[in-house]
């Protein structure tokens, strides 16, 4: 510094302190600064006032020289001082340098600034608040400082601030957002601390209305809560818990709309207690807005549905993630499938849109229609949208919605317990809202059959009543169901209508195969016998479902749809089916769930005596598809009591192959006679005279069979019949009793047994070409 300059009114003595390199003697030039300008105020001194501290500030405070530089900082405070409640007036001029000085590489001169600005701050107290920015924005820093000293000086000068900020109501709160956004997403543990330590002050004083501002620094605070220190997590912890504590009391002001993809973003992160603090405030949002979170469904299910396959090490998160799921859920509401009608524009209501939102500019957060949600908040950026437009009346729209659910249901890696939480989506869907939700049926509808494969029984049956849902549903009855599932289909769909009422009786045309009136067939919809058609190509192309489930799933669907429909469209499809021995196949299984299953004891009733016109066309359906296996044909006959047929059909069987496969289903036809469906037939063996060809016909399967348990089971059944010189009764019953059903006008028995004759000489091809001649002769079996 020169000497020689002249730095009046400060006088030479006062100068010579100011830049000493002791402590002592700078105090000593700061008391004489003091006393000078005191007598300047006293006078009125403006100019001198202003030329001191200009002084002080260029030549000393930002001086190159450090202990010049000290010298100005305690020489500022001393103004402060001396100026007392006038100080406000010089309040610019005398905290710039001073901030200036928080950049100062010399830690000691760091700590000068922070007790010179205290000085200052202390005596000017609201008269500061103009320039809190500023003052903010160099604590901030200071909360960060490496040096002990500096930042316990920083901490004194914080709580100073914050006493003035608490006991004025003249705080800039707008003013402050912008920078408090800005600081919030810190790294550094000292400065979020600082953060968190401003936003629980805030929150607490009555005229600070920060909820207001919660958008801009929601997404800030999770990541604050995310931090390694203990301490501050906790911190944070309760102020997350004031804003929803505040929420909770005041929902109505609440901008629940422009923090719903913030939370989306955070139930979705791998820090457990980020996640459980999103899924608890998702819960209230779901609970506290209601529909006004329905724009966000897709974006909240993608972060909800994984939650719900946790294990017990994250039930807490499981759980709250259940009630989100589930109060979503009941958001849904059958007015959510009025028809969109266009409105005139002055009557279309504004509609809340996710994808206006600054979180989807940034990146899709996952609340908008697609569902996404891999992309995160940059630090920085802004979360705040201007308008608020939760109050408005909302329209669900289900793209986002059904691609999520879609994403997740073809996802195998996906836990159980969310598969069956995407099933029960569907479902409601389809209930709630089926006109809306059939646009997307053709895209939902290959991965719910392969859903079928899935390990779990439990979400086969979801999946099964989905499914259901969508055949039986009169919002899905179109006159065009959309293509079938692949061009390699089997079976034409103008030559599998859906059978109607009005259609005539024509059983006894030989060319109808199969294509007869079902009742109640009607009630199902035109995706009914598409799923039909794929349910049994999937069977075919996928044989161990078919094993190992395949009667499980039908006898549940016969549970959740009409059985008879289930069996007459399987009977239709499987008549032209070109994979003979998967028709084989698939008509013993269906036989088998007919004969035995609990689910099917009406049908089976409707189908013993054929009383009714309705029976007798269902017989005919199945009869000509249960041609693929004979043994099954006859078991047909005998529940149907058309024994006197099934004599005719067992007379027919001395033409066929008589195979290790063809024994075995005589065999287990012969243990299902001794079960107690076929009671009935049972008691009829002691009406020998009514019943001859029921004798007949199981003397037939006797002479079938080999020397076996079954030979020695039914041998022993037939000796049991009382009085077998009845036997010779001949060709012809005395009465054509009803059982033998022999006079029955609506059913061309002659036909049915050209059928029969027709499709066995089709198998016996196809083995041929199968297998070849010489394989084939060595599996028959010499009776």
């Amino acid at each position: 510094m020169n000497p020689e300059k002249d730095f009046a009114p400060l006088t030479p003595n006062i100068v010579r302190a100011l830049n000493d390199k002791l402590y002592e003697k700078r105090k000593v030039a700061a008391l004489e600064i003091e006393k000078l300008v005191r007598e300047f105020v006293a006078q009125n001194n403006t100019v001198q006032i202003k030329h001191v501290i200009q002084t002080l500030s260029q030549e000393f405070a930002l001086s190159q020289h450090p202990h010049s530089r000290k010298g100005g900082l305690i020489g500022l405070a001393a103004c402060s001082i001396a100026l007392g409640k006038d100080s406000g007036l010089y309040l610019k001029e005398l905290i710039e340098p001073v901030l200036t000085c928080f950049n100062d590489a010399d830690s000691r001169l760091r700590y000068y600034a922070c007790e010179a600005l205290y000085n200052i701050v202390k005596v000017a107290r609201g008269a500061v608040l103009p320039h809190f920015n500023v003052l903010f924005d160099g604590l901030s820093k200071l909360a960060a400082d490496p040096d002990p000293n500096v930042k316990s000086g920083s901490e004194l000068l914080d709580r100073l601030l914050k006493d003035i900020v608490t006991e004025s109501n003249k705080f800039d709160l707008v003013g402050f957002i912008p920078l408090l956004r800005e600081r919030i997403y810190s790294n550094n543990q000292y400065a979020r601390q600082f953060i968190i330590s401003w936003i629980l002050v805030l929150e607490s004083v009555p005229d600070i209305n920060l909820l207001d501002y919660l958008p801009e620094i929601l997404d800030g605070l999770f990541q604050i809560l995310g931090d390694n220190g203990k301490e501050i997590r906790k911190m944070c912890e309760v102020v997350l818990g004031e804003f929803l504590k505040e929420i909770k009391k005041n929902p109505s002001s609440v901008k629940f709309a422009e923090m719903a993809n913030i939370l989306v973003i955070h139930c979705q992160t791998t820090d457990d207690l980020i996640q459980l603090t999103a899924m608890c405030w998702m819960r209230e949002f779901i609970q506290l807005a209601g529909r006004v979170m329905l724009p966000y469904s897709s974006g909240i299910l993608t972060a909800v549905l994984p939650c719900l396959a946790y294990d017990d090490r994250k039930k807490s998160i499981k759980e709250v993630a259940n009630v989100c799921n589930q109060s979503l859920m009941k958001l849904v509401t059958p007015e959510d499938d009025e028809p969109d009608e266009p409105k005139p524009m002055a009557q279309r209501p504004a509609e809340p849109n996710p994808d206006d939102t600054p979180a989807k500019q940034e990146g899709t957060a996952g609340g908008g229609p697609d569902g996404s949600c891999d992309s995160s908040f940059s630090s920085g950026s802004s979360v705040f949208t201007p308008a608020s437009t939760e109050r408005a009346p909302v329209t669900l729209h289900l793209d986002g919605i059904v691609q999520v659910l879609n994403c997740h249901l073809s996802d195998m890696a996906i836990g159980m317990m969310t598969r069956i939480a995407v099933l029960k989506w569907l479902y409601h869907l389809y209930i709630k809202t089926p006109r809306k939700m059939f646009r997307h049926t053709d895209s939902l509808f290959p991965i719910l059959l392969q859903t079928l494969s899935d390990e779990s029984d439990e979400v086969i049956l979801k999946d099964l009543e989905v499914l259901a849902e969508i055949a039986s549903s009169p919002a899905g009855q179109t006159d065009d169901p959309g293509p079938l599932d692949g061009p390699d289909l089997r079976v034409s769909h103008s030559e599998l209508q859906v059978p109607t009422p009005g259609r005539a009786n024509l059983l006894n045309t030989p060319g109808t195969k199969g294509l007869e009136c079902s009742p109640s067939t009607p009630t199902m919809n035109s995706y009914f016998y598409k799923f039909m058609i794929n349910l049994l190509k999937r069977f075919s192309s996928e044989r161990k479902l078919l094993e190992a489930r395949g009667a499980f799933i039908i006898r549940q669907l016969c549970l959740l749809l009409n059985a008879e429909n289930i069996f007459h469209s399987m009977a239709d499809i499987l008549l032209q089916e070109e994979d003979l021995k998967f028709a084989s196949t698939m008509v013993h299984t269906l036989n088998t769930i007919l004969l035995t299953s609990t689910e099917l004891f009406q049908l089976r009733n409707q189908l013993k005596d054929l009383k009714t016109l309705e029976s007798q066309n269902l017989f005919c359906c199945l009869y000509r598809s249960w041609c693929h296996n004979p043994v099954t044909t006859v078991s047909l006959c005998f529940l149907t009591q058309n024994y006197r047929h099934a004599y005719d059909l067992i007379q027919k069987f001395g033409d066929l192959e008589v195979t290790v496969d063809f024994l075995t289903e005589v065999d287990k036809l012969v243990q299902l006679i001794e079960c107690p469906i076929f009671t009935y037939l049972r008691l009829q063996l002691l009406d020998v005279r009514n019943n001859p060809y029921l004798i007949k016909a199981l003397y037939g399967l006797l002479m079938l069979l080999p020397q076996c348990s079954a030979f020695q089971l039914l041998s022993h059944r037939l000796q049991c019949v009382p009085k077998p010189e009845l036997l010779q009764a001949g060709d012809s019953p005395p009465a054509a009793p009803k059982s033998q059903k022999a006079d029955s006008p609506s059913i061309d028995y002659a036909e049915l047994l050209q059928h029969f004759e027709k499709v066995q000489k089709k198998h016996l091809e196809a083995r041929h070409q199968r297998s070849g001649r010489g394989d084939h002769l060595d599996r028959r079996v010499v009776l």
